[in-house]
């Protein structure tokens, strides 16, 4: 009892010491802030195009001769297809001014015939006018004059013989041939008609396939070099998907070539050219189908 009396201020404090911890206790805690949601995982959309099959060589087009101020000659025969395999020599087709130059060149021919025939009887007559020039018999005056004619017809045989070479020439060119072994890729005149700007043919020099996607200009930043590519049929020209990846992408941008089958289309959109490597087991797939339209899809 003396040591509680001696010491009060040890009450005093303890009480104070229970009334903060018990304030302490009673306050309200903070509530914890929320940690803040992640930002959602937006995927790429994945970009597509329409494109086309092509071969992965050069590309030849096949012009038609050009007959002066007539312009080019109709087609009279056209003996290939497009998509089919051709050698190198082989005859595509032919011209309707042929038989005219076969004509021209049966009369140059008989004209040379008949030229080097009268340049034989002339040089028979300058020899015996020369013998008799010789002995007094005939004048000098005549046997210049029978020189003269011999020199004139072996002019004109020259003049025959260059036309014969021109008319050669054009007959010729009166023929289509393979200037190599290709693949026909797309005929541009028929029968009768007389071939335009683009020429008769387009001509494939290469068996292996690619593949040429026209991309919108807005979505060609999404594209790369390298890129895997899906590759399906517009029109069911080939069943299943081929696997393709990105080539080349041009630095050029150009009006949209290859139109859908959708009315709605905007055939005057601007894109860009990718070319794409097709896989060899999916190259040997459409190997003759250069020109068939596809849709291609970039994988993001």
């Amino acid at each position: 009892m003396d040591r509680l009396t001696a010491r009060p201020w040890l009450l005093a404090g303890g009480g104070a010491l229970l009334l903060v911890l018990a304030g302490l206790a009673l306050r309200p805690r903070p509530k914890p802030v929320p940690a803040p949601a992640p930002a959602p995982v937006v995927q790429p959309e994945a970009v597509s195009a329409l494109g086309y099959l092509e071969p992965a060589g050069e590309v030849v087009e096949l012009a038609a001769p050009s007959s002066g101020i007539a312009g080019s000659p109709r087609l009279s025969q056209l003996l290939v297809q497009e998509g089919q395999r051709v050698r190198r020599g082989q005859l595509l087709a032919s011209f309707d001014n042929r038989p005219r130059l076969q004509a021209d060149l049966a009369a140059v021919n008989a004209r040379l015939q008949s030229l080097q025939a009268q340049i034989r009887l002339q040089r028979r007559e300058v020899d015996r006018y020369s013998r008799a020039a010789s002995t007094g018999a005939a004048s000098l005056v005549l046997l210049e004059e029978k020189r003269d004619e011999l020199v004139k017809l072996q002019g004109q045989w020259r003049e025959a013989l260059a036309q014969r070479q021109g008319v050669q020439v054009d007959l010729a060119q009166s023929e289509l041939r393979a200037p190599l072994e290709a693949t026909v890729l797309k005929i541009h005149a028929q029968v009768g008609e007389r071939p335009g700007t683009k020429g008769v043919m387009e001509l494939g020099a290469s068996d292996q396939m690619e593949a040429v996607a026209e991309v919108y200009e807005s979505d060609i930043n999404r594209v790369r070099v390298g890129q895997s590519v899906r590759l399906t049929s517009e029109n069911g020209g080939f069943s299943g998907t081929l696997q393709a990846r990105v080539l080349r992408i041009s630095p050029q941008v150009s009006q949209r070539q290859v139109l859908s089958t959708d009315p709605t289309g905007d055939a005057d959109a601007r894109v860009v050219e990718v070319r794409l490597a097709l896989d060899p087991q999916a190259a040997a797939q459409v190997r003759n189908l250069a020109g068939l339209k596809l849709i291609a899809r970039f994988t993001p």
